[in-house]
């Protein structure tokens, strides 16, 4: 076996070969040289794109040549998907012709993989001999006669094809072959999982690197090397040399920990630069380079020899931590992340300019991290920025040390930045970048105050880590963009919506549909041993962002100009029209948070709550007027006239009691219906008549109150309140023990008492906010409405037990599912929100839960 430019000295093949894990091989070879049962001897079924395969497919005939554009056009659409996807793929086909394997090396070179061929130069005889063996489809002798000469005027020219790795196989030598090894690329560290230290431009700036290093923990060995006693990894984004005062020092002490172990580097175009300088290649001693050559000058030729094949062995960049975390010098587009080719090279050094030069000379970058939706951080520099900023799940740390910025470095995985000053300003850039910034957006704020349609419309599917993959049909996604293309409300404020919910099972108790004894026994059975119980206010679900001041809410939501908040309903619209009464109930809020002492005891400056707000919405108390208010006064109107006939007609002798009765019965019902909605609506003319019942603190600075049970929650809310009572209504509340009958019985008792005084009923919750039962994730609340309320749902008849015997049919499976996905769609937003994720990532999740809204459920339930 041959290796191109590899020629083993005994000239036997080795029991195994190696090829990169990530990669097309292009098998070549005769017809009758074995090449199908060699792809199936060393590679999955499913990895191998046969062109006998394709043949067949879009002709029902292997051999119907005929097909063959077709068959090809097939192959080289799923080769392209399969590569795309990061899967090695094998191309089993005669490949023997240049003009057979220059598309092949084409989609390689697309796809960003290393091509490699693997040759199987069987002699022709026995290539016809096996061919002419063959029962069930044979090649005519004449063209495995072309095929085999084809092959020999190929072996010298696969290299200069494109093929990256050559393997030449003789007949002997494929019988000797065990096993073909996957090594993976040189930039494929996906199994290092450090923790690491990413550096940036160092530039020659010795003495901070130095500085840096031990601000780190990284402490001299007893051979002069860092090392850092907790195993960590230094990991130099490029350009070590050029500008600064100590290259020698830096290149040396770099090297040294590479080969130790203790970091790692990929180059910088200025490292590639020297490279060529070193090797005595024309280039333009500018930026630096000067510099550089005068200090290495005093070295030994060996030194600066070990120092150009250091930097030119140094991968283009790195896929650290799982595939989490990318190095590059200049960052690094999704596609090309651990991948192999030229274009992966240039951009990973250089970045991606338009072509254009800016009004100093220098090339006009793309914003390529504008771009960015891939998973993977990547962390970068090249570019001097006055301070490091995320966007998109990428950051650059090049501060411009050499430029008397400083010099930074990201701790991974903790994500903080540990940054030295500049000791002196050791050139000047071409481009003023320490200058002042506007210190109150960030980067992502800045790119997020446009929003992408693309990024929440379609079919989607949204990992959460409560219940996995969420899936969104794209009809749904298009419900949801409607309702967000009404908002008055500026969208960066929407980092929640809550979910739906459930109401508990059916009761088959005497006169009623709902009763809390079925929502204890639902979380009876999914292992819950401790409920809370809330009581149910007559009003909407309100989400209340409150800020300390303006200053945090632009710090921290990207909001100018807007207020300290906002009160959104939870389908995301604003609650008032009337900014001034929504910021006047804002500051009660955030006052009474001040007076309590919140903020510092939550180290935090802003908050998201889950509340209630009363009375029903503005849209709500017109319906209520509008619908509910006209039904039951027309049904109390003509039902008080039948009933008056009625009792005339049994004056006179007439027997109509029974109907009378009846008649009197729904007349009872109608105005217990006018009577409940009429607890529902009021007039709002100030601050004074709302009431305001917050029940979740939700999320603050650098939390997801998730973890937190019920109870600690309802006590963050008395504390508030005893801050100021004003606006902020108490909710009532008990806690159950499930296993206990008497505090089953007090709860039912309390349920009683509220829904006959006319209150809506109660809200009964695992004490865990988060809670798993015996199938996963349990109702994170199951609401339990009083028999009145209930009449505004199914109107004024509804207890009538034919209507009731009908009612208790009604199916709860599709609004528990939809409850569950949206609770997890919900939590999940929060979780990117405060973990600094683009507003994008956030909004997947909230046009996640729209969009369930839109699903077909019964919305009386």
């Amino acid at each position: 076996m041959t290796e191109i430019n590899d020629i083993s000295e005994s000239g036997r093949a080795p029991a195994a070969i190696d090829i990169p894990d990530l990669s097309m091989v292009v098998l070549v070879g005769a017809s009758g040289c074995g090449k199908s049962t060699f792809a199936r001897r060393f590679f999955r079924p499913t990895e191998i794109l046969s062109s006998d395969f394709f043949r067949a497919m879009v002709a029902d005939d292997e051999l119907d040549q005929s097909a063959t554009p077709d068959a090809f056009e097939a192959l080289h659409f799923v080769a392209r998907k399969r590569l795309r996807a990061g899967r090695l793929t094998v191309i089993d086909a005669t490949n023997t012709q240049p003009m057979a394997r220059r598309p092949l090396v084409a989609i390689a070179r697309e796809t960003h993989v290393i091509p490699v061929a693997i040759v199987l130069n069987v002699p022709e005889r026995v290539c016809r001999d096996r061919n002419a063996r063959r029962a069930d489809r044979q090649v005519p002798p004449h063209a495995i006669a072309m095929q085999s000469r084809q092959l020999r005027d190929s072996l010298r020219a696969l290299r200069k094809e494109g093929f990256r790795h050559v393997f030449i196989l003789s007949d002997r030598e494929i019988d000797d072959l065990r096993e073909i090894r996957r090594e993976p690329l040189w930039n494929d560290r996906r199994g290092d999982h450090g923790p690491f230290d990413l550096i940036g431009d160092v530039h020659g700036c010795g003495d901070e690197m130095d500085e840096l290093l031990a601000a780190l923990g990284y402490v001299p060995g007893e051979d002069g090397v860092p090392r850092h006693p907790a195993g960590r990894k230094a990991v130099f984004l490029g350009d070590l040399v050029d500008r600064g005062p100590r290259v020698a020092h830096v290149l040396e002490t770099a090297m040294a920990m590479v080969e130790a172990g203790s970091a790692m580097a990929v180059p910088g175009n200025h490292d590639v630069k020297l490279v060529r300088a070193l090797r005595g290649k024309n280039v333009q001693v500018r930026h630096g380079l000067q510099t550089t050559l005068d200090d290495l000058a005093a070295r030994t030729p060996e030194f600066r020899d070990r120092v150009a094949r250091f930097l030119d062995g140094l991968p283009s960049h790195y896929m650290l931590d799982g595939g989490a975390l990318v190095a590059a010098h200049a960052g690094l587009r999704e596609e090309f992340q651990g991948r192999g080719s030229g274009a992966v090279r240039e951009f990973a050094l250089y970045g991606e300019t338009t072509g254009e030069t800016d009004e100093f000379g220098l090339p006009v970058r793309t914003n390529w991290a504008a771009e960015y939706r891939g998973p993977a951080t990547v962390v970068y520099g090249h570019t001097p920025v006055p301070r490091p900023e995320w966007l998109n799940r990428t950051l650059n740390i090049d501060t411009g040390c050499v430029f008397g910025g400083s010099l930074t470095a990201l701790r991974w995985p903790e994500r903080e930045l540990v940054s030295v000053p500049a000791r002196a300003v050791y050139a000047e850039p071409a481009r003023p970048f320490l200058v002042e910034a506007e210190a109150v957006l960030s980067a992502q704020q800045r790119e997020d105050e446009l929003l992408d349609i693309d990024d929440v419309s379609g079919t989607r599917r949204v990992e959460t880590g409560l219940q996995r993959t969420v899936t969104l049909r794209a009809e749904n996604t298009a419900a949801a963009l409607e309702v967000m293309s009404r908002f008055a409300a500026d969208p960066r404020w929407l980092v929640y919506l809550p979910p739906t919910m459930s109401p508990s099972q059916t009761s088959r108790a005497p006169g009623l549909l709902e009763n809390p004894a079925e929502a204890f026994d639902y979380f009876r059975k999914e292992g819950v041993a401790e409920v809370m119980c809330q009581e149910k206010h007559m009003g909407s679900r309100a989400v209340v962002v409150v800020c300390r001041d303006e200053d945090a809410a632009a710090r921290r939501f990207g909001v100018r100009g807007d207020g300290i908040g906002i009160i959104y309903t939870r389908t995301g619209r604003r609650f008032f029209d009337d900014r001034a009464l929504e910021g006047e109930a804002l500051s009660i809020v955030r006052d009474a948070m001040t007076a309590s002492g919140f903020w510092e005891r939550m180290d935090t400056d802003w908050a998201v709550l889950d509340c209630e707000l009363m009375p029903w919405s503005a849209k709500a108390q017109e319906l209520i007027r509008s619908q509910y208010a006209s039904v039951g006064a027309a049904a109390r109107a003509s039902l008080g006239e039948a009933a008056d006939a009625l009792r005339r007609a049994e004056a006179r002798g007439a027997g109509v009691d029974a109907l009378r009765a009846r008649t009197e019965e729904r007349l009872g019902a109608a105005e217990a219906y006018i009577a409940s909605y009429n607890r529902y609506v009021w007039p709002v003319n100030s601050v004074d008549d709302l009431r305001l019942a917050p029940f979740h603190i939700l999320a603050t600075a650098g939390a997801v109150h998730t973890s937190r049970d019920h109870r600690w929650h309802m006590e963050q809310i008395d504390a508030i309140r005893a801050g100021g009572e004003r606006l902020l209504y108490a909710t009532g509340r008990r806690v159950v023990n499930l296993a206990d009958a008497e505090s089953e019985a007090a709860a039912v008792a309390w349920w009683e008492e509220m829904t006959g005084a006319g209150g809506e009923g109660m809200v009964v919750k695992p004490m865990d906010f988060v809670a798993r039962g015996t199938r996963g994730i349990v109702q994170p609340a199951v609401k339990c409405r009083g028999r009145e309320y209930l009449r505004l749902i199914y109107g004024p008849e509804y207890t009538a037990p034919e209507n009731l015997e009908r009612l208790r049919a009604r199916g709860l499976g599709a609004k528990r599912s939809l409850a569950l996905r949206e609770f997890a769609l919900g939590v999940e937003g929060l979780e990117r929100f405060v973990a600094g994720e683009p507003l994008r990532r956030v909004h997947e999740c909230v046009f996640g839960v729209l969009a369930l809204e839109s699903e077909p459920v019964d919305p009386r339930l």
